[in-house]
């Protein structure tokens, strides 16, 4: 593979549309960040670990152009994604008396993300804000497409709305720094879109595999961009996910129950999407679906990038409750995505939910 510079993308919403810069170094790339603030003042939200590590870099990149920067800190974890911590940021907003043309950047993980971005869409009835992702999770998916919100402790993201952002600023260079469980739990998203849409991806990924969990910055770049183009695509089809953007959610009905039945923050999220993901191929191969050497390399693949493929015993009777209140229930009915084969997905409401069952007590 060659070596990659920086990558520019763009999700194409009307006048909505904004650009996906990917690349190293990106946090102290002012020049990329200004042309979409519309007033010299930012206020930054970040958490404690992250904004040691970047937030002075990207604050001296901005007030050196003459910008105000308000730094806004807050415990982060998906145990915190909550009213209360939402409440913080705009309670910091409001003792600062930001403007509605003051620009958030939300500068850490999905949480970080999601936390802002909500922030962002009620504060003053929208502001604007930009996405600066530093995990890979975050990078490759939760940062793109405008789905902000928190979770409440019936359900997991069910209080929020589609809010999207100014600009994403994809800094890969902050993946050097990432655990390797945060870094895994990026990878399962990863692995999504080439079995939901790109056979083509999912074996690159499979020969490059080794290369993505040791870091290279090429194999880095290159995963986040198609990751990036494979869902800026499908937003701009489907910004509110009434049709194809439910495609996205591969292992994710699964994925939520487990986060929720263990307590949101025990399993990281991708953790819990890539045992979704297992069981989703598992009923889609007993359903006569996806064979089972397809089922086998998935399995595989999420093993070699170091994550779980065994679901928690939650029980089925918990499993099923908790699965009922994913947001893709429509008529009090389950929906599930599901493969025909790797590379190819659909929502499913017509499964036998017999199988269904008998995936759920020996997942």
């Amino acid at each position: 593979m060659t070596q990659l510079g920086a990558q520019t993308l763009r999700v194409e919403l009307g006048d909505r549309s904004y650009p996906i810069h990917i690349g190293e170094r990106m946090l102290t790339r002012a020049d990329l960040i200004l042309p979409h603030l519309a007033q010299p003042r930012v206020a930054i939200v970040t958490n404690p670990l992250v904004g040691e590590l970047y937030l002075q870099p990207l604050t001296v990149a901005l007030t050196q152009t003459g910008v105000d920067v308000l730094p806004i800190v807050v415990v982060d974890g998906e145990s915190s994604k909550t009213s209360e911590t939402l409440n913080q940021i705009l309670d910091a907003l409001l003792e600062h008396r930001c403007e509605r043309k003051t620009t958030l950047i939300a500068l850490g993980g999905g949480v970080i993300g999601d936390l802002t971005g909500f922030a962002a869409a009620v504060y003053l009835r929208g502001v604007p804000y930009i996405q600066a992702p530093t995990t890979l999770l975050a990078q490759v998916d939760s940062s793109v497409g405008g789905k902000t919100g928190i979770n409440h402790p019936l359900g997991k993201n069910m209080i929020g709305a589609f809010y999207q952002p100014k600009l994403v600023l994809a800094d890969t260079s902050s993946l050097h720094t990432l655990p390797d469980r945060e870094l895994a739990a990026g990878l399962a998203e990863v692995v999504k879109y080439g079995l939901i849409l790109d056979p083509g991806f999912f074996v690159w990924l499979e020969e490059n595999m080794s290369s993505l969990v040791r870091r290279d910055p090429n194999a880095m770049v290159y995963a986040v961009r198609r990751s990036c183009e494979i869902k800026a695509q499908v937003v701009s089809q489907d910004e509110r996910e009434t049709g194809a953007r439910a495609l996205l959610n591969l292992g994710h009905t699964f994925g939520h129950a487990i986060e929720a039945g263990l307590s949101f923050g025990t399993w990281l999220h991708g953790e819990a999407v890539a045992a979704g993901t297992v069981l989703a191929a598992r009923l889609s191969s007993r359903m006569g679906m996806l064979g089972d050497a397809e089922l086998q390399r998935v399995i595989a693949l999420l093993e070699r990038a170091g994550l779980p493929v065994q679901a928690p015993r939650l029980g089925v009777d918990r499993y099923l409750e908790l699965m009922g209140l994913d947001k893709k229930v429509e008529g009090g009915k389950l929906r599930l995505v599901l493969l025909r084969r790797i590379g190819s997905a659909y929502l499913a409401a017509d499964f036998d939910h017999g199988l269904l069952r008998e995936v759920l007590e020996t997942p």
